[in-house]
């Protein structure tokens, strides 16, 4: 049953994770890193595709999984580099930290805080048992791509036989 209604609940759960995400940033203030923007991407994505799929009926319903999936791996390598700067077991981007650098000019410094993230990748913003967010993304982009992964081999079997 899952799998015949995949398509459904593969942009359900993208619609989710938005909805989540927004609702945090706006309602509870809890703003979000540029890691955390980053991760956001691939639902946006599989919303978009899942919008163009189900009003243009011209596309074959294969191609949809077979973005979602590429999506699901953009996301995957986000959340798993963003939990492992969380754990500060990796580097983030320059664009990830909120310190500054020591600056001759005041015009130099201004142009640092202009262009600097206010909210440093490091931090955990939001938890839930000790899970960050990020990590739950990780979960629930790991099982996205399990089933999707298990759709598309049902599917070329199907096509096979």
């Amino acid at each position: 049953m899952i799998l015949r209604n995949w398509f459904y609940i593969i942009s359900t759960l993208s619609f989710i994770a938005i909805c989540s995400a927004l609702i945090a940033e706006f309602v509870f203030d809890l703003y979000p890193c540029s890691m955390c923007l980053k991760q956001r991407h691939p639902y946006y994505f599989i919303i978009f595709i899942f919008i163009l799929f189900k009003f243009i009926k011209k596309f074959q319903i294969l191609w949809f999984f077979i973005l979602a999936h590429l999506a699901v791996i953009y996301g995957l390598f986000y959340s798993i580099w963003h939990v492992g700067i969380e754990q500060k077991i990796l580097k983030g981007p320059a664009s990830c930290s909120s310190n500054l650098n020591i600056s001759d000019t005041v015009t130099k410094l201004k142009e640092q805080i202009t262009n600097k993230a206010v909210i440093n990748c490091e931090d955990v913003i939001w938890g839930y048992y000790g899970i960050s967010a990020a990590t739950i993304n990780v979960f629930l982009l790991i099982l996205i791509f399990i089933v999707n992964s298990i759709y598309l081999k049902n599917y070329y079997e199907a096509q096979k036989n």
